[in-house]
């Protein structure tokens, strides 16, 4: 081996721990990157599928009572009248 195969091989040899420190975290953060973006796929896939199914689904039917109205209406009607007459009353 030459002089210069000799030093490259003692400087990688040297480094060798931190590198592989590296590369492990690289991977870890690789993984988590890859993990987080499927998980976003998903739930996506799934919060548009609910919509689909959501959009087509016949809307509820609503009935209202109006009975209470008709009620408090033909009160304040007979209020009236019954102002209306005393005020004739005292006339």
């Amino acid at each position: 081996m030459s002089q210069e195969k000799v030093d490259r091989y003692k400087k990688e040899k040297a480094n060798r721990k931190q590198n592989m420190k590296k590369k492990k975290f690289a991977n870890v953060v690789r993984k988590c990157i890859v993990m987080i973006v499927g998980l976003l796929l998903v739930v996506w896939i799934g919060y548009s599928a609910y919509d689909l199914y959501d959009t087509n689904k016949e809307p509820d039917k609503v009935q209202i009572d109006y009975r209470a109205f008709d009620d408090f209406s033909q009160g304040i009607t007979d209020a009236a009248t019954k102002a209306a007459e005393g005020a004739e009353a005292q006339e």
